[in-house]
């Protein structure tokens, strides 16, 4: 039987931890490091009715995007909601291993997926920290149409937008929160940039550069590469088991 190592090892090559920036903390995070895995969940982020289904499914692993520990993490104990989290995954023997930023910026990563998942040439990065990516429609149209294409590859329940007021052809994208980046898209000549987590002032400076600005929702934007990385490892492992969480879904709703 596969071990929580084995696995750690095969996404590491798919994903190298030297690739995450100097704030994450990506990596095997909790877990003894030869417990055989039967069952393991894949889920963007490990909350705790993620915890719940890794129980009920019998799951010795969570495999996660956004990490379950982070630096300034000092004890574990029942005092906040991160730590009792964690101390929860402890007692209930779960491993967990969380690919973040070195899935981001990878090669076949969440913007590669992004990039693929909305049927995009390729065009590789457009920025200096080689974690967005820009992509060409085969010929351009209009926001509203690619608005409507975005919804429905996403698979999310609302778009925030700034329309303009120009047609879509070169696009930049950058899973999760990409708004600080919107300037570097402009200057790799893209009329359009899909990200999330998009602050008014993001939207401000999109209209006096006149770039279309998507917001598809951090969930939407970052998910899609959970459908990957199972399919991979599931090629690699085949005597495990992986599980995409059907418990973790898109948060945010619009009234």
């Amino acid at each position: 039987m596969n071990t929580v190592q084995e696995i750690f090892d095969t996404l590491c090559e798919l994903a190298p931890l030297a690739l995450q920036t100097s704030y994450d903390n990506a990596g095997f995070l909790i877990g003894r490091a030869q417990t055989p895995v039967h069952t393991a969940l894949l889920s963007l982020d490990v909350t705790n009715d993620v915890i719940e289904e890794a129980k009920t499914l019998g799951a010795e692993l969570i495999i996660s995007h956004h990490p379950v520990i982070w630096d300034e993490m000092k004890r574990v104990t029942d005092e906040t909601v991160e730590t009792e989290r964690v101390l929860r995954l402890i007692e209930s023997r779960i491993a967990v291993i969380s690919m973040h930023t070195n899935l981001d910026i990878a090669e076949g990563g969440v913007n590669d997926v992004l990039i693929s998942l909305l049927g995009l040439e390729n065009l590789g990065p457009f920025e200096a920290e080689s974690c967005g990516r820009m992509g060409m429609l085969s010929k351009p149209v209009s926001l509203e149409q690619f608005l409507s294409h975005c919804k429905d590859k996403l698979q999310t329940n609302g778009l925030r937008y700034y329309d303009a007021g120009r047609p879509v052809h070169k696009i930049a994208v950058l899973g999760g929160s990409g708004g600080g980046n919107l300037i570097d898209a402009y200057r790799s000549g893209c009329d359009t940039y899909l990200t999330a987590d998009i602050k008014y002032g993001v939207f401000l400076l999109a209209r006096e550069l006149g770039v279309n600005l998507i917001d598809g929702d951090h969930f939407c934007t970052e998910n899609p590469v959970v459908n990957t990385l199972s399919a991979k490892l599931q090629t690699a492992f085949p005597e495990t088991k992986f599980i995409i969480s059907s418990r973790h879904t898109q948060t945010a709703r619009f009234f």
